[in-house]
């Protein structure tokens, strides 16, 4: 099994609070690392859903030693309403998203995610669909400056799509090497030493998995499944995905927010269908992030299912 250090375990463990009898269902399950301590905060019985077989075959593992409590399930944690079903599963206590990418996935060079070692580009979570590779060599150059833009919050995205038109005319842009240096050749590297190659990376890999649309999906998904007290416990990495959730979960919680108290409820007023477990975002603690850099970027949002109906 890769070495893998979950994040920010102790405070998942707080807002979901585990309880015995109960069923939760880590929609990003990786290399086990949450699933395993839900399992051992309390006699719970956990569903772990994931896209990658790598990840797939460690669930399995799981499962067998976990004495029938661990169950991993493969798909799309958008679709995690679906395949609870498909296993006999209506409700559920608590529902955790640890968004992104995995350290394992990152320092595996032939799954394309990362430029630290060269390898073929692919950044596919699953072994599905288009490759990085295909999306970088069809792409038009508008396309590809825009997802660069929105997705990688880049603002040298127009050079950068430039750069890659040109080079890809001469020869397909194949490695991560090779996509990584077209771009160095265009851009510095920042002030606070940053590659000038992370964020257009990161807005390919989020553009080929369809990451935003899958969070949106699955933010829906838990809202209908989490039974009344249920909680839900989301970790996002960068501004857009935190930015979805923070957005959702505003919404949801507000409901008949900002009605005077001695004001008539209107019968078609939308009812708060969460509330916050903690206003804003909770961090790493510095011990954290000393051992695990990684976790510097962290930030968990939480709420609570009320009892009300989900609004159609």
């Amino acid at each position: 099994m890769n070495a893998h250090t979950p994040i920010m375990v102790s405070e998942v463990l707080a807002v979901l609070k585990p309880k015995d009898g109960g069923i939760y269902v880590d929609g990003t399950f990786g290399r086990g690392g949450h699933a395993q301590a839900i399992l051992e905060a309390a006699a719970t019985t956990v569903f772990g859903i994931d896209r990658d077989p790598a990840a797939i075959t460690i669930g399995a593992e799981l499962g067998r030693r976990s004495g029938g409590k661990m169950h991993i399930l493969e798909g799309h944690f958008g679709d995690m309403r679906a395949l609870l079903k498909s296993a006999g599963v209506a409700q559920v206590d608590g529902v955790l998203l640890d968004l992104g990418v995995s350290s394992p996935q990152l320092d595996d060079a032939a799954r394309g995610f990362s430029f630290r070692a060269d390898g073929p580009l692919d950044m596919r979570m699953s072994g599905d669909g288009p490759t990085a590779a295909d999306y970088i060599n069809q792409a038009g150059e508008e396309e590809l400056a825009d997802t660069i833009h929105d997705l990688g919050e880049e603002r040298h995205a127009r050079r950068i799509a430039r750069a890659i038109i040109e080079a890809r005319a001469e020869k397909p842009v194949m490695r991560t090497g090779e996509l990584a240096n077209i771009i160095r050749r265009k851009v510095r590297k920042s002030k606070d030493g940053i590659d000038p190659a992370t964020r257009t990376f990161m807005a390919i890999r989020i553009h080929i998995n369809d990451e935003l649309g899958e969070l949106e999906k699955g933010l829906s998904a838990a809202e209908h499944l989490l039974a009344p007290g249920g909680k839900l416990a989301v970790i996002s990495f960068h501004s857009l995905e935190d930015r979805i959730v923070k957005n959702f979960l505003r919404d949801r919680a507000q409901g008949g927010a900002g009605v005077s108290r001695h004001m008539p409820i209107a019968t078609e007023e939308k009812m708060p269908s969460f509330k916050l477990i903690k206003r804003g975002v909770i961090k790493p603690n510095a011990a954290e992030i000393s051992v695990n850099p990684r976790a510097r970027s962290a930030r968990l949002r939480a709420a609570e299912r009320t009892d009300a109906p989900v609004a159609h």
